[in-house]
């Protein structure tokens, strides 16, 4: 597999900080409804639930998410991304945590739902991401990744940022070798995005 093949095809991309990580964060903190939406979607979120948002930047999607369930762990491994999202109003039901994919420092089977939106072609380890993500859901819990849909691996720029379709078929692969019963890729469509999303599930 080489690295534009990769599910985490930017990998290697230096992580948010600074003056430059600010940027991106203010960059992040609006303009996420519909990949927010499709996450809800396809989780079918529940009041009792208690969810995990991993690489939630600023906090839009998790926001969003916190008003459809009992509890959200916003996570980042960037601390710029962590103060920006508390400088803006957020909802009682919230923590926000500095973890990474591969490291989520919650309890084993804790939570019911995991989401990662337009992040997972950041993380650094597929396979022990995809055996921690399993490891904090609770029996029937789902586990929601979503990429923008992009048109090649040879993408350039803000134009790689994103997955395949077969790009989304690889990482379903990591998520059965992770652990988990059943995942699926597909090809979604949200208020006029297009969208390469995973679905996986705890038996």
């Amino acid at each position: 597999m080489t690295a534009t093949q990769a599910p985490n095809h930017h990998a290697h991309y230096p992580p948010f900080r600074g003056t430059r990580g600010a940027i991106a964060a203010l960059s992040m903190v609006f303009g996420r409804g519909a990949c927010t939406d499709l996450a809800i979607r396809l989780a079918e979120p529940r009041p009792t639930d208690r969810l995990v948002d991993v690489g939630c930047g600023p906090g839009a999607g998790a926001r969003a998410l916190a008003k459809r369930v009992a509890h959200v762990t916003a996570a980042d491994p960037a601390p710029v991304m962590l103060r920006v999202a508390r400088l803006i109003p957020s909802s009682r039901n919230m923590t926000w945590v500095r973890a990474s994919a591969d490291d989520l420092a919650i309890d084993t089977a804790s939570v019911n739902v995991v989401t990662a939106l337009a992040t997972v072609h950041h993380w650094s380890e597929l396979d022990a991401s995809c055996r921690e993500v399993r490891r904090v859901l609770a029996p029937g819990g789902r586990f929601v990744a979503i990429e923008r849909r992009i048109a090649s691996t040879s993408a350039e720029g803000l134009a790689s940022h994103g997955w395949t379709p077969e790009q989304g078929e690889r990482f379903a692969e990591e998520c059965l070798t992770g652990g988990f019963e059943r995942a699926t890729a597909s090809v979604e469509h949200e208020d006029g995005n297009e969208y390469v999303a995973v679905v996986a599930h705890v038996g």
